[in-house]
């Protein structure tokens, strides 16, 4: 969008004299905004230090040519993202286009208030007002966390795939906001009826057990092989399985790839099943693992056809070395 002049930012004409002569004042100070012969002078312009009147009556003449300039912009961002041309580069980034900077910073804001939210609740209810509760701000943080990570490790290291999806809020809609809104359910109601469970105690213990330990670390070290595998991959990690070899896209065998050979979903699936062991939901816990091993396995044999094609016997001989580290997926 064509950013306004300098005359297009000046009041109306007055009626009043002085006016005028402050307009025309302000015209001599900048003679490039109403001077249409940018290449050459006009004869009037080349005369006005011989004939100041014939400044005057050449200012007098283009006071109706100014005036036309003097209005103010009138479109909103979105009425200007409907103007735009379909061809402008700039078009991604006017709202509800794919990489709305305004979608963007609506969620990252959303997301950041809830992080907040999380960890206050979870200190509050875990330090200062012992409860098993604090287990529902605390999924609350880690989901927030997560979605956080997606765009900002894509936005950093691959920049030019991040977009408002690379949040994944929405991604395999509506079974995933389900299946938390689940678990969610199933920790608050088990929570209220047996506070006592065996599997993971209630405020007397603090929660403090072992089984609950083990569910904190699978998420803190699922969370980090996730965010580490984009930040290693970069320009090759994307969100979506690709059909067609970019010019970009190498073959990542270093790292934390030389461990696991599809690290990112390493990590998801042990941070998922984490955080149920957080929550105390067994029911959840076992949805959860029949559900991410069913997709999980598929989508690794469908993108590892396409690794094949892309890399050959250089992609064999890797998913020979090293394995996923994903339960009966080899």
């Amino acid at each position: 969008m064509a950013q306004p002049t300098a005359s297009s930012l000046l009041p109306g004409r007055d009626r009043d004299n002085s006016a005028t002569v402050r307009h025309r004042r302000r015209s001599r100070e900048i003679p490039s905004a109403i001077d249409t012969h940018v290449g050459s002078p006009s004869p009037a312009a080349s005369n006005a230090s011989a004939s100041p009147h014939s400044v005057d009556d050449h200012q007098g003449g283009q006071e109706q040519e100014v005036d036309a300039n003097l209005t103010l912009p009138v479109l909103s961002p979105a009425a200007a993202a409907a103007a735009a041309s379909p061809l402008s580069p700039d078009r991604a980034y006017f709202p509800h286009q794919p990489k709305s900077l305004a979608g963007i910073a609506v969620r990252s804001f959303c997301l950041g208030v809830a992080l907040a939210i999380g960890v206050a609740g979870t200190v509050g209810l875990a330090v200062f007002w012992p409860s098993p509760l604090w287990r529902l701000p605390f999924f609350l943080a880690a989901l927030s966390l997560f979605h956080f990570l997606e765009f900002w490790t894509t936005a950093a290291y691959n920049t030019r795939a991040a977009e408002v999806s690379s949040f994944l809020l929405t991604a395999n809609w509506p079974g995933y906001a389900i299946a938390h809104s689940f678990a969610t359910l199933e920790c608050l109601v088990t929570n209220l009826v047996w506070p006592d469970r065996a599997w993971n105690p209630g405020p007397a213990a603090s929660g403090a057990t072992l089984l609950c330990l083990l569910g904190l670390v699978l998420v803190v070290v699922g969370q980090i092989v996730r965010s580490v595998a984009m930040v290693q991959a970069g320009p090759s990690f994307n969100h979506l399985v690709q059909h067609q070899r970019t010019a970009g896209h190498v073959l990542v065998t270093t790292g934390i790839y030389a461990r696991l050979r599809h690290p990112s979903y390493f990590g998801f699936f042990w941070w998922a099943l984490g955080t149920q062991v957080v929550l105390g939901n067994p029911v959840s816990f076992i949805l959860y693992a029949a559900v991410l091993w069913r997709f999980f396995s598929a989508r690794i044999r469908i993108e590892e056809d396409f690794l094949v094609r892309f890399f050959g016997d250089e992609y064999l001989d890797y998913r020979k070395k090293v394995a996923t580290r994903i339960p009966f997926v080899p």
